[in-house]
């Protein structure tokens, strides 16, 4: 991959065209990495997410109270859906080319298109953390979100303390905007929330230099 990941061609067309806004809300669109791909998220899915969704050491920065049987999980699938229905999220599994194997997810949520702005969310299964996945997802969800999607602003929310995905960001170019304080209970103790943006011109002016 190239600096930051940002020159690779889109890879998700139908008919040969790139894909229209109308399109996107029509079915979730495929997006794919050298080793990674990028698929709908289907209530089919809740099994295998439960698995590593329902892991509190696996969620831990990413939400204090994760979901507690698949019932659970299934329903959350299906309030995610319902969104992208609504044109509020797209929500993705993300699988490895290699076996077909669901390893996490990732979506573009609160995303408003008037506005033109998401916010990014992902959880990766425990066994595949720290081995690059995330590195080589975000390249493809930025080529994406500032090309056919048409969003000006892409932010990322992290629990402080999350060094890994707060190094992952300024990789990327993402700029910190602040800190929220005390916005999340785990029940024992509060965790602040840092956020970190990356808007089309910036990221428009390092993809031209690379």
């Amino acid at each position: 991959m190239r600096r930051y990941g940002m020159m690779k061609p889109y890879r998700y067309f139908f008919g040969g065209e790139t894909m229209s806004i109308e399109e996107i809300f029509t079915r979730i669109p495929v997006l794919e990495t050298d080793h990674y791909i990028l698929r709908g998220m289907t209530e089919k899915d809740a099994r295998e997410m439960f698995q590593f969704m329902g892991d509190r050491q696996t969620m831990k920065f990413i939400k204090p109270d994760p979901v507690q049987n698949q019932q659970e999980m299934l329903q959350e699938i299906e309030d995610r859906l319902e969104k992208y229905g609504m044109r509020k999220e797209i929500p993705w599994v993300i699988e490895t080319k290699a076996a077909g194997e669901l390893i996490g997810t990732f979506s573009l949520h609160k995303l408003h298109l008037f506005h033109r702005k998401a916010e990014m969310g992902a959880v990766i299964r425990e066994d595949f953390q720290r081995k690059g996945v995330m590195s080589e997802i975000i390249g493809e969800i930025l080529e994406f979100g500032f090309g056919p999607l048409k969003l000006n602003r892409i932010v990322g929310d992290i629990f402080a303390h999350n060094e890994g995905s707060e190094r992952l960001l300024a990789k990327f170019g993402f700029r910190k905007e602040g800190v929220l304080r005390q916005t999340d209970f785990d029940g024992e103790r509060y965790h602040d929330t840092v956020v970190f943006s990356l808007l089309k011109a910036e990221y428009e002016a390092v993809r031209s230099r690379v």
